[in-house]
């Protein structure tokens, strides 16, 4: 058996239009966090850069390193200004927008069959956790069809398998400034690092509990 309960927490690079993914201070700032809750707990992390070949590559990679029993993944969407639970993955990706490498995929599905993979039922309590810090968090069935919808199908993917990760979540975060302040935006207030860092303290600390309880419960197949 493990010693420890392993959590691999994710975040991106910048991608064409975004030079500045606030995912990475985040990420930083979250593996540095130092509570009793985290005693017994492996935190890792991981920068994906953001192209289709990279998550392909260091997903699997990071999986068999690490063996996480849970994935706590943040994502970058520049348009919208409040914090987003993903619920599901799309069978989507987009043939209009290149990644980081400029490249554009030839098709628009990820793979074979559903039109979308859902989560789990955890998604609502880690929205309720992040709305208890009083920030604006709200639930979403529709990730997009970039590099977030992307890794968040790979990620429900590997916790279909055997030796997969128990549990998978991603976590859409707004735009911020490069200090960590709120953008303006008009009248309209955004989030700011701190606020983030302490949604995403939450949300970890209730994906632990989430995979301590996975993980006493029977694979079944």
């Amino acid at each position: 058996m493990k010693s420890k309960l392993r959590i691999l927490v994710t975040g991106f690079g910048p991608f064409p239009g975004a030079p500045y993914n606030p995912t990475q201070p985040l990420v930083a700032r979250l593996l540095r966090l130092r509570r009793p809750a985290f005693s017994d707990v492996e935190l890792s992390a991981h920068i994906f850069p953001v192209t289709y070949k990279a998550v392909d590559r260091e997903l699997p990679q990071l999986l068999a390193k690490h063996r996480p029993d849970a994935l706590l993944m943040f994502g970058l969407a520049s348009r919208t200004p409040y914090l987003r639970i993903e619920t599901r993955a799309r069978n989507a990706v987009t043939m209009l927008w290149p990644d980081a490498d400029h490249t554009r995929v030839r098709k628009g599905s990820i793979a074979g069959g559903a039109d979308a993979m859902m989560f789990g039922p955890h998604t609502a309590k880690l929205l309720r956790a992040a709305r208890a810090t009083g920030i604006d968090a709200r639930a979403s069935r529709d990730a997009g069809s970039y590099l977030c919808n992307y890794l968040s199908w790979r990620a429900i993917e590997a916790t279909c398998g055997d030796s997969g990760p128990r549990l998978a979540a991603f976590v859409h975060v707004p735009p911020l400034a490069r200090d960590g302040a709120r953008l303006r935006k008009g009248t309209t207030q955004r989030i700011t690092l701190e606020e983030l860092v302490d949604a995403g303290e939450a949300m970890l600390l209730e994906m632990v509990k989430l995979a301590r309880h996975a993980a006493r419960e029977p694979v079944t197949s």
